[in-house]
């Protein structure tokens, strides 16, 4: 998700929520955030709560880099694009 700041600078924000119990695992605001950003982050997450076996998310850029699907295919977890 992207937003703006007061000033115009535009920001993102990832929000990583746990479909069952709908917590919140993670909330990560910068300027940017590239597929490798992203990446660890959930490692940092699946170092408390183990990997999950599956993500489900939009189509962002950095959620489809090749950063994420390397990072998918080794710890073989199964993604999922939801349709815009």
């Amino acid at each position: 998700m992207h937003c703006w700041a007061g000033d115009g600078r535009r920001f993102r924000v990832l929000c990583v929520i746990d479909d069952f119990s709908r917590e919140c695992l993670a909330t990560v605001v910068d300027t940017s955030l590239s597929g490798i950003r992203v990446a660890r982050e959930l490692d940092r997450i699946a170092e408390v709560r183990g990997h999950t076996c599956m993500v489900v998310s939009d189509n962002g850029t950095e959620l489809t880099s090749n950063a994420i699907l390397k990072w998918q295919e080794d710890r073989k977890v199964d993604w999922h694009y939801i349709t815009p």
